[in-house]
């Protein structure tokens, strides 16, 4: 039997239409002798619109269950998650040549990484891309930067939620994804750096889609107020877990 990544995608009925594009990234991955990927596709809610766009492939499996947003759908994923490691995929992104080739070979070689993230690409309605000009240099991070970057930068972190590969162990022991109602990727992000070292891939690694049906460009995801909601619950609770001094991944 193969060792298993697997690949998790919470989508809800606008963004079906891009899972093809996401298979096809998925097709392309070369993985390491021995290694396989399945791909957990968990629809928000349970409607007839989405299953029509899921690829007929044995290593997919689809599930629906009810609507409350992508940390719920991704978290209820995980029951069927059989893989050593948990690759994040938005059903309307697509990955880079080569990018689970990158996680599997940095948090197999080291032990003491809970978590792998890389270089993110804009991909614009017009086809054209456009980077991020402040990605930190290729290599490990140390437990709790990235919770001190995002403090002090205007809460932005330097490395990308959407392209997060992490140990399927350390991502149940921190409960899956924050119950919020976005920003739940930042949060296990800034979880995942209190209590671990991770790495970042100077090599792209994710195409991320704009396009007008996306969850961040919807007028509520600005609200302040519960922008400022979030934000406040995702520090505490990442400042939290790095004040446990017994509570931090070490596998090492």
């Amino acid at each position: 039997m193969p060792n298993i990544i697997t690949v998790m995608t919470a989508v809800h009925p606008p963004a079906a239409k891009y899972l093809a594009d996401a298979y096809k990234s998925l097709l392309e991955q070369e993985l390491p002798d021995g290694w396989d990927w399945q791909w957990v596709i968990q629809e928000d809610g349970e409607t007839d619109e989405v299953r029509p766009h899921v690829p007929d492939d044995p290593r997919i499996s689809f599930g629906q269950g009810r609507h409350g947003r992508a940390a719920m759908a991704r978290t209820l994923a995980l029951s069927r998650a059989k893989g050593e490691y948990i690759k994040v995929l938005d059903a309307d992104d697509m990955l880079a040549p080569g990018a689970l080739a990158r996680d599997l070979r940095a948090l197999t070689s080291d032990p003491s990484l809970g978590w792998a993230t890389a270089r993110v690409l804009d991909l614009m309605p017009d086809g054209s891309t456009v980077g991020f000009d402040q990605d930190p240099p290729e290599g490990p991070i140390e437990r709790g930067a990235v919770l001190e970057h995002w403090a002090a930068h205007n809460f932005r972190a330097q490395v990308h939620p959407a392209t997060l590969c992490i140990r399927h162990d350390l991502l149940l022991a921190l409960g899956g994804w924050m119950a919020l109602p976005a920003s739940e990727d930042t949060g296990l992000l800034l979880a995942l750096s209190a209590v671990s070292r991770g790495w970042f891939s100077a090599e792209t690694g994710l195409l991320y889609r704009k396009w007008p049906g996306q969850v961040t460009s919807q007028a509520a995801h600005s609200d302040e107020e519960e922008r400022e909601a979030r934000f406040a619950v995702v520090q505490a609770r990442a400042r939290a877990l790095a004040a446990m001094k017994n509570w931090r991944h070490d596998a090492g």
